[in-house]
């Protein structure tokens, strides 16, 4: 029987955070791929964990996944983990996930700690959705461009920045988004941790040469709504018609959907429904 590949998140920064099941899933598996097994050992001797570990990075991840899932097969489980936070999201393991799903291998989450997750709860937007987006290109030109495609999300924007280049997405965002507020996270959940919201120029004449990755929550567009225009009683009738001649919408759910595409009460939506059927008899 084949065994289990577990995806688990760990600790962004403070080792406290890591969920009792992950510790446990983390000494139970029989290796523990991590993205650098370096940064990895840490949270494993903190916590007296003796699993094997082996790299599985961006750089070899297509040369070490068959052998892993060759592992899988035989029965033995597999432990994902990235550098900080949840694997895959932003960083390597989506190779693997994939693969072992082709295998037929049981693939667990094992949530816990998120740095976008983390930014979005403590920014004070999002709260009805938001669109992350992970890393910027890293060059300007791109850059620039994968932003200007964002400046009408009507929801908060996530992403990540690498210290060494958040000058220069800041000030791409700026003429981008133009001044919006941005909560800029850094160092979350560690002991000089930061998240600040103020305007992105703001951001600029203050940000120094930070170490650290950095999780933006840019605030959205504003959305103008047009008013549709309201068609005739006829035409109406006509449209209400089209929904319901298949049979798939009944009459209530096609009273509903025209009520909400041209912003009136479903009273307003019948009303005129019942005078395009008259105007036409």
């Amino acid at each position: 029987m084949p065994g289990t590949l577990y995806v688990v998140a760990t600790p962004i920064g403070n080792l406290e955070d890591v969920t009792l099941r992950a510790l446990r899933i983390l000494r139970e598996a029989s290796v523990i791929a991590a993205e650098d097994t370096r940064r990895t050992s840490r949270l494993l001797q903190h916590y007296s964990i003796s699993t094997p570990t082996t790299s599985l990075h961006a750089h070899n991840e297509e040369a070490k996944t068959p052998r892993l899932i060759e592992r899988l097969r035989a029965g033995e489980s597999v432990a994902l983990v990235s550098d900080a936070g949840t694997p895959v999201v932003s960083d390597p393991g989506e190779r693997l996930v994939a693969a072992a799903h082709a295998a037929g291998v049981r693939v667990e989450p094992i949530p816990g700690p998120s740095a976008a997750i983390a930014a979005v709860s403590a920014s004070g937007m999002g709260g009805d959705g938001f669109l992350f987006v992970g890393f910027p290109p890293a060059r300007a030109a791109a850059r620039s461009t994968w932003l200007s495609r964002l400046a009408a999300e009507p929801r908060p924007v996530v992403l990540y920045e690498a210290p060494h280049r958040i000058k220069a997405t800041l000030g791409d965002l700026l003429a981008a988004f133009g001044d919006r507020r941005v909560a800029l996270g850094r160092e979350l959940t560690k002991t000089h941790e930061e998240l600040v919201v103020r305007p992105i120029s703001a951001h600029l004449a203050s940000i120094g040469e930070g170490r650290g990755e950095y999780t933006l929550v840019i605030e959205p567009a504003e959305v103008t709504v047009k008013q549709a225009v309201i068609p005739v009683p006829k035409t109406f009738f006509a449209e209400f018609g089209l929904l319901t001649e298949s049979g798939v919408v009944g009459r209530k759910a096609a009273i509903k959907q025209l009520a909400v595409k041209y912003g009136l009460s479903a009273r307003a939506v019948y009303s005129m429904v019942e005078q395009g059927r008259q105007s036409i008899k």
